[in-house]
């Protein structure tokens, strides 16, 4: 993949808008367990971060997905896991499918205020009993002339009890499994929403992650998102959105990461010299900026598919699983090569290793990257 000098303008902006809206309120933001993300998005709105790719009509950029690789490395770069996962579902998992098979009206209400940082938006697919296996979901949206009637329960909905709206996957015919599925926006001024609690997360803290319940909540149909019934197809879809969104941001984060260690091990006198003349520190290090490098440039051959049209499934699952993997293994040495004060909550690395984890559950657990590449590669059986 091929950068210009606008794709290292935009690089440095981002830097930028990360490092002063961002880094300095990481702090007050893990301790709160929320950011004030009504506050923060307009700031990222006014530098185009929130409509990348999507249509100039609704306040998008118009721009191709090389700027989203750029977009994701940067923003995972911040000090923290919480506030660019939250960014990253109002960009890359809740607008998706509304950008693609919304109607006009719809992206005039729904979108264009989500792009300009006015609403903040949120991904409703897991259930108490229905995380990877999304065909399980129970929640209900029952038709009643021109409205629909849902019922049902959301779990560890980022964005939850900030959202203004959500992009939810519901069941509307009786159809079992993958069948008789529909995305529908939601808004959550809507009577018969709440949030029935906000949840206490081992890392990632500076993102509110809610259980939200639905009981007899009136939406109209036309808030229906693309074809009625073609809901788990469509979300499938966006999924590879927020699988490829993570692999590009873990990159970034990744390579902070090991640079912040380097820079310590340099410093730390240890037996009389810095820590980095011992060599199983070198080499240690030498491997994960190789197997980041590696993580960067299959990640950016999934970019590259992506811009090409291609369905990039495969690469997206691998990119997931493969940097997920990873990130635990950077943050694990991280942590081991600051060694006692890196176990500090005062220290970077016990926030980075905390939030590391998630990668390998959310989106996807790896044991269903797994299981998704063995169906694509004809391994196992029915």
């Amino acid at each position: 993949m091929q950068f210009t000098a606008e794709h290292d303008l935009f690089r440095k902006t981002v830097r930028e808008v990360v490092e002063r809206e961002i880094n300095p309120y990481v702090e007050e933001w893990e301790s709160a367990g929320i950011f004030p993300a009504h506050d923060l998005f307009p700031k990222l709105a006014e530098v185009g971060l929130l409509g990348l790719e999507y249509d100039p009509a609704y306040g998008g950029q118009g721009a191709d997905h090389s700027f989203t690789v750029i977009y994701g490395e940067e923003v995972g770069r911040a000090g923290c896991g919480g506030v660019p996962m939250a960014i990253s579902v109002q960009t890359d998992m809740a607008t998706p499918s509304l950008h693609r098979f919304g109607t006009p009206e719809l992206k005039e209400r729904y979108l264009a205020p989500a792009i300009r940082g006015e609403m903040v938006a949120a991904i409703a697919v897991t259930e108490p009993d229905a995380g990877s296996d999304v065909a399980a979901i129970r929640t209900r949206a029952e038709r009643d002339g021109d409205e629909w009637i849902i019922n049902g329960t959301k779990l560890y909905i980022t964005n939850g009890t900030q959202a203004d709206w959500l992009c939810l996957l519901a069941r509307t015919s009786a159809e079992g499994g993958y069948r008789g599925m529909s995305q529908i926006v939601v808004p959550t001024d809507s009577p018969g929403f709440s949030v029935s609690r906000k949840l206490d997360k081992l890392g990632n803290r500076s993102s509110d992650t809610a259980e939200l319940s639905f009981v007899d909540m009136r939406v109209p149909v036309a808030n229906t998102i693309g074809e009625i019934g073609r809901g788990f197809q469509q979300q499938m879809a966006q999924f590879q959105n927020e699988r490829m969104i993570a692999a590009y941001m873990s990159v970034g984060g990744m390579q902070a990461a090991v640079e912040r260690t380097i820079d310590y091990v340099k410093q730390r006198q240890v037996f009389g010299k810095p820590l980095a003349d011992n060599q199983h520190v070198q080499f240690t290090l030498a491997e994960l900026i190789a197997e980041i490098d590696v993580a960067r440039a299959y990640n950016r051959t999934c970019a590259e598919a992506y811009l090409a049209g291609q369905d990039t499934t495969r690469y997206a699952t691998i990119a997931k699983l493969m940097t997920g993997r990873l990130n635990r293994k950077v943050a694990d040495t991280c942590l081991q090569f600051h060694g006692g004060v890196g176990y500090m909550e005062e220290t970077w690395t016990a926030r980075y290793f905390r939030d590391s984890r998630l990668l390998s559950i959310g989106g996807g657990a790896d044991e269903v990257m797994l299981r998704v590449l063995a169906q694509l590669e004809g391994i196992g059986g029915s």
